[in-house]
């Protein structure tokens, strides 16, 4: 009995307690307003959207593993006599880097686990950020107000990418050293002052003697300081635009219709969050990866078979491969254009078509209002197509990265498969465009047919005259709306004759973008109400 009433006592001097801190902080900030308009925040309960959730935990995960892992690990390249618990390597002169990654794998306590957890959280989280950004490529999540969000995104991306290189060349094992020769020949490649910056970097002449240091500050400091940084303001910016959301009943480009944050949706994310650190230590305890002990220490005049890096840059290593041996001698400078146009300047463009897209598909098509509505890939088929070209001339390099033990395993001329690879990066994504367009507007038509006939209910019925009829059933007020609610914009006018070139080819542009598209039967009362739908927000408008 006392002591059932001490802990009432307790808990009551602890909501005082927590009261009192809430009143005085309330009063030196605006707490209230603040938690106020976020608890009411409406949050999207479409699956797509949780794809951005898993990058972010992903990279807590990320986080939280990788300040274990660098309680035990040296980034100095100084060699010594491997003495370490790992009986194959002993005596084998390896570099403390290398010693200190076999350290924590087979001496820290729990340190195999966490290695592999920190490696599957890299992997995961920019699985997740690419899948993430297509989402938002494909729907249109991109446009206007949300442009910079979007080069906030793809800023995260290359970060990404470097964060993940620099992490994987950090064991110095023989895998990682491979890559990292690579990368000093990428740099070396540029025109000019590419030899310049590679001394510089590493210090000297490959494989010099302060690389690992640096990208060692680049990997636990500099990058996920930025990361950090560009991820709270992404989040910042997602709180003050809102979210998008798809085309339902209630749901128009003039408000924001969801959960609210709390408690549903953050009962969900916090699931989510669950989920995610319990699958990527699952995999960190079962899913072996990146086993440095078995490619033992690098060393700069060895290389292994087999040798690709992580997936996420494996599409530089196979345009790599695919370039032919292309040099020329200018002024007494070499000009590597088999590393320089796959390594340099393919990512480069890559990234820049990237950061201007939006920009481009705003004055193609003259629209400067606000979308708060999702599209449908099938209702944008150029669109969709050039994201779908994109993503097989991805896949394309990337299969090309292990054109090696492709042919090994499969028995055929590496020569032979080069060239299947070299045409399929030239043909496949032509292909893939022409294709993904069609069934875009396939998928409009059959749309079409549903708005026009119904849906089939299976049933057979013949007619007095013996005609055999389908049975069908008007579609539900729901699916009506979702496929008559559509924002395609018309192709521009053709400008007068004497035009400036650029409206001209804007013109041009426009109409290969939204010539080809398939009109949904509807009355005027019905295109009138998807107007009024599409319109842009009002000023002042409160979401719901």
């Amino acid at each position: 009995m006392l002591l059932r009433k001490r802990r009432a006592m307790l808990r009551a001097r602890a909501r005082q307690a927590a009261f009192t801190g809430y009143v005085g902080l309330d009063r030196r900030a605006p707490v209230s307003e603040v938690a106020r308009a976020l608890f009411r925040k409406a949050f999207p309960d479409h699956w797509s959207f949780l794809l951005g959730e898993i990058a972010l935990y992903s990279l807590m995960v990320l986080l939280i593993t990788g300040t274990y892992l660098t309680l035990f690990f040296d980034p100095d390249l100084s060699k010594e006599v491997y003495q370490g618990s790992y009986g194959p390597l002993r005596g084998l002169l390896a570099s403390n880097a290398y010693t200190s990654t076999l350290y924590i794998s087979f001496d820290v306590r729990g340190g195999l686990l966490i290695r592999q957890t920190h490696h599957w959280a890299a992997l995961v989280f920019v699985a997740a950020l690419g899948v993430h950004m297509l989402r938002v490529f494909f729907t249109g999540a991109f446009r206007r107000p949300r442009e910079l969000n979007w080069m906030i995104g793809v800023t995260l991306f290359m970060l990404a990418l470097l964060e993940g290189f620099c992490g994987y060349s950090l064991p110095d094992d023989l895998l990682s050293g491979t890559g990292l020769r690579t990368a000093n020949t990428i740099v070396m490649s540029i025109p000019v002052v590419g030899t310049y910056l590679s001394f510089f970097v590493w210090g000297g002449p490959f494989p010099g003697h302060i690389v690992m240091r640096r990208m060692y500050i680049a990997h636990v400091l500099l990058v996920p300081g930025l990361m950090i940084a560009l991820v709270a303001a992404h989040l910042l910016l997602v709180v003050y635009l809102k979210h998008t959301h798809w085309a339902e009943r209630g749901r128009t480009n003039r408000n924001a219709v969801g959960m609210p944050m709390f408690p549903q949706f953050a009962t969900r994310s916090v699931g989510l969050n669950l989920t995610v650190f319990g699958v990527l230590a699952l995999l960190g305890g079962i899913a072996q990866v990146n086993p440095v002990w078995l490619y033992g220490p690098y060393r700069a005049d060895q290389v292994s078979t087999g040798a690709q890096p992580d997936w996420y840059v494996g599409f530089l290593e196979g345009a790599l491969r695919l370039m032919p041996p292309w040099e020329n001698v200018v002024g007494g400078h070499t000009l590597m254009w088999n590393v320089l146009l796959p390594a340099v300047v393919l990512p480069g463009v890559l990234f820049l078509v990237l950061y201007l897209y939006p920009f481009f598909e705003r004055w193609v098509t003259g629209d400067l209002m606000e979308h708060h509505l999702c599209d449908r890939p099938r209702d944008r088929p150029v669109r969709t197509a050039l994201g779908v070209a994109a993503v097989v001339f991805y896949a394309v390099l990337l299969a090309a990265a292990g054109n090696d033990v492709t042919a090994m395993i499969f028995r055929v001329s590496l020569e032979t498969l080069t060239w299947i690879y070299r045409v399929a990066v030239v043909a496949g994504p032509p292909l893939a465009f022409l294709v993904t367009k069609r069934v875009c507007l396939a998928l409009q038509a059959h749309d079409r047919k549903l708005l026009r006939e119904g849906e089939e209910t299976g049933a057979v019925s013949q007619s007095p005259e013996g005609r055999m009829r389908e049975g069908s059933r008007p579609l539900g007020a729901a699916y009506r709306y979702r496929l008559l609610v559509r924002d395609v914009p018309a192709p521009l006018s053709r400008p007068a004759v004497g035009s400036p070139r650029r409206y001209r080819l804007r013109a041009a542009l426009s109409s290969w973008y939204y010539r080809d598209r398939v009109e949904m039967p509807a009355t005027t009362e019905q295109r009138l109400q998807v107007s009024g739908r599409t319109l842009g927000p009002l000023p002042g408008a409160e979401e719901e």
